[in-house]
């Protein structure tokens, strides 16, 4: 089955798309704010001989002509981060502040942890958590090369996580960059696609549900909650937005996303989702040079 033909009917210019789907994808790496400045890490990396070129709309990314990124001093002293360029819009729209409260509800391996301890300028808390406790050596060992100290770690199943142990406190805001079929990370992974089914995309959509409605429980009246997928299939997108909205008391925020995107699509093979979802952002291959994306960002009803 030719995966990507079924989105067709959702993407303008279908042919660039599955081109630029088909091309390697840039090395970016992340300068971490709580080491360094963005001139420092710059300065440091044209010393090691490469040649960075910042992001139009974050200067924190910076893209590099080099196969492998991290073969560097910066990178083993927690100066930059290796993620992927699109990977870093999530936690900006959920933009945390300094001395807030904010989790990670499916966090492993930690480059979107990282860059929410970054932007709250590592104070108040925050909560990283994952359901597998091997991926959690993973972030443990990224947090700490990057100085991170707002860092709670928990290992619990997202679909049910309790505030208890944490105080009984809820969040000012969640992070969900929910587990998917990955279809949008084909460019840096062309097997992506290889073991897709349609039973796989219903089965992780069920589990993405779950995931975000504890998460819109989880945060507190008035509170952000940013839900992400690195797909294209609608029913782990806007499918999985539409059925929380209409179980728990929370709307879909506009926001302008930074990357050229389209906008979420409110039909898809017969469904028909809350119009509202238009308000989410799909970001594709085509449209500025990197992978795949979708965002959403809800507000819990105060």
């Amino acid at each position: 089955m030719d995966v990507l033909e079924r989105y067709r009917p959702i993407v303008d210019d279908f042919e660039a798309f599955r081109a630029a789907c088909e091309r390697p994808l840039p090395r970016v790496v992340r300068v971490n704010t709580i080491k360094t400045g963005v001139e420092r890490a710059v300065e440091a990396l044209e010393d090691e001989g490469y040649t960075p070129e910042q992001a139009d709309w974050n200067p924190t990314l910076l893209r590099l002509a080099a196969d492998n990124p991290g073969a560097n001093w910066p990178y083993v002293h927690g100066w930059i981060y290796g993620q992927e360029e699109v990977s870093a819009l999530p936690a900006t729209v959920l933009d945390p502040s300094p001395g807030e409260r904010a989790f990670d509800a499916c966090a492993a391996p930690g480059s979107k942890t990282t860059q929410l301890a970054a932007l709250m300028e590592d104070s108040g808390t925050l909560v990283a958590n994952d359901s597998s406790l091997g991926r959690l050596t993973a972030l443990r060992s990224n947090a700490e090369r990057c100085g991170v100290t707002n860092l709670v770690v928990t290992n619990s199943d997202a679909r049910n996580y309790s505030l208890d142990p944490l105080g009984g406190e809820p969040f000012d805001r969640t992070l969900v960059d929910a587990p998917c079929s990955c279809e949008g990370t084909v460019r840096k992974n062309p097997d992506a696609l290889a073991e897709w089914s349609r039973e796989r995309v219903e089965s992780v959509a069920a589990l993405q549900k779950g995931i975000l409605r504890r998460a819109v429980q989880a945060t507190r009246p008035g509170g952000t909650v940013v839900y992400s997928t690195c797909t294209f299939a609608p029913e782990e997108n806007e499918a999985v937005v539409d059925h929380v909205l209409a179980r728990e008391d929370c709307r879909i925020a506009a926001f302008d996303s930074p990357l050229p995107a389209e906008p979420g699509v409110t039909e898809w093979e017969g469904e028909t989702f809350d119009p509202t979802v238009a308000r989410a952002r799909r970001v594709y291959p085509h449209l500025s040079d990197t992978g795949g994306f979708f965002c959403a960002k809800l507000e819990v009803a105060g």
